[in-house]
């Protein structure tokens, strides 16, 4: 075991720099990959609208009838064909160009406030893994303290066993006592490990970096938010996300409508018709006695009717978010204030006088390690509380609609 102690040290990686939770969020929202698909989502959206709002091409048609290579008398092509060129038009009617580029633009308008929403989360996941990985950081120098008080206590154990002063089964249980503070020391470290990992995959980072991690896990920081549903309502971009689907789902009614309209076909252009030079003109357009374009209507209504609803539950949704974010940050800092803050004093107390009592023999071993199992517990809870108030502060200006 004091190979592992000593493993326990020498793994220390050597800290490259520093690391705060803004300076995590921008490196995240300057090269994270999933904003790069975004960005070329919304490219693309951008390219349909573009295309949406091109107007359609002419048709050029040249053809030639009666030609035959048989028969008498003999064929003559120059006054027995009849040889057609000319242009044909689609004039689209009901505004079905505007329509479609209307449709089009409320797409890449969601397109863009999906980008951004996406920005929100990365920057909501990246603070919230950075506080978990802080918080296991801020653990590790207890564990190695803790450990390296044990093996004070071992090694004043062994000198006592030595003069004969102390039972040998009193060092064996200390000397256990050791082992599996070490095995959580490393467990912590592999935490931590895993934590700093987690953050930087939510930063988007191909390579694990070694910042320490500056920002303080223990303090409050900016005061959180004032929970507002009204002012919930009208910064949250999934409120306005579904707005934009109701225009859009809107802007699909109106081009089914107008795709219920038919378009006019006009063509003119030239014809030879034997020895005789002519002009050719027509229009053509579509008869809607049985396909009125209704099925295409009637899904693009019911889209509407979707959107409506689910804007009902994205209003409900925000309502219990901001409800529940709001109950819980008030409840994790009471809970470190009033509770966890005077237990961990009073545990860090207790494991203080129990070891200078045991040194005078004024207390047994168990007190001792009783003592000490209190003392890490709580400064365990004490650390995860605060990196889950850090998170109930994410959740809260999540459900603000606050960039975090």
């Amino acid at each position: 075991m004091k190979i592992w102690t000593i493993s326990l040290v020498c793994a220390l990686p050597l800290a490259a720099g520093t690391l705060s939770v803004r300076e995590a969020v921008e490196r995240a929202l300057a090269s994270h990959p999933a904003l790069g698909v975004a960005a070329e989502r919304v490219a693309s959206l951008e390219g349909l609208r573009q295309q949406a709002a091109l107007r359609l091409n002419p048709r050029f048609i040249f053809q030639t009838e009666n030609l035959r290579a048989w028969q008498s008398p003999e064929f003559r092509f120059g006054t027995q064909t009849d040889t057609f060129a000319y242009l044909q038009q689609t004039l689209e009617t009901a505004g079905k160009r505007e329509r479609r580029t209307e449709l089009a633009e409320a797409n890449r308008r969601r397109g863009d406030l999906e980008r951004e929403l996406l920005r929100r989360q990365i920057a909501a996941r990246v603070k919230a893994a950075y506080w978990a990985a802080a918080a296991a950081q801020r653990l590790l120098p207890v564990w190695e303290e803790a450990v390296a008080n044990f093996e004070q206590v071992v090694k004043f154990h062994e000198a006592r066993v030595r003069e004969g002063a102390m039972a040998e089964v009193d060092l064996i249980r200390v000397q256990v006592e050791r082992e599996r503070l070490s095995i959580q020391a490393i467990a912590a470290r592999l935490e931590a490990e895993r934590s700093r990992i987690a953050l930087y995959r939510e930063m988007g980072q191909s390579e694990i970096g070694t910042d320490t991690l500056s920002e303080p896990v223990e303090e409050a920081g900016a005061a959180p938010p004032a929970a507002d549903i009204s002012r919930a309502m009208a910064n949250r971009l999934e409120m306005e996300a579904v707005r934009q689907e109701e225009m859009a789902a809107r802007s699909n009614v109106r081009l089914q409508q107008a795709a219920a309209r038919p378009n006019l076909e006009v063509l003119g252009g030239y014809k030879r018709s034997g020895p005789l030079d002519t002009l050719i003109a027509g229009v053509q357009v579509d008869l809607p006695f049985l396909n009125r374009n209704q099925g295409a209507i009637a899904a693009a209504e019911a889209g509407v009717r979707a959107a409506q609803r689910y804007r009902e539950v994205q209003e409900a949704v925000i309502r219990a978010e901001l409800k529940l974010a709001e109950s819980e940050v008030n409840a994790r800092l009471r809970q470190i204030r009033d509770s966890l803050g005077p237990l961990r004093a009073r545990a860090a107390e207790s494991s203080r006088i129990a070891q200078a009592a045991y040194r005078e023999g004024g207390t047994d071993l168990l007190r001792l390690l009783d003592a000490e199992r209190v003392r890490l517990d709580a400064e365990g809870l004490y650390f995860r509380t605060w990196a889950e108030y850090h998170q109930a502060v994410i959740a809260l200006e999540i459900a603000m609609g606050v960039f975090p």
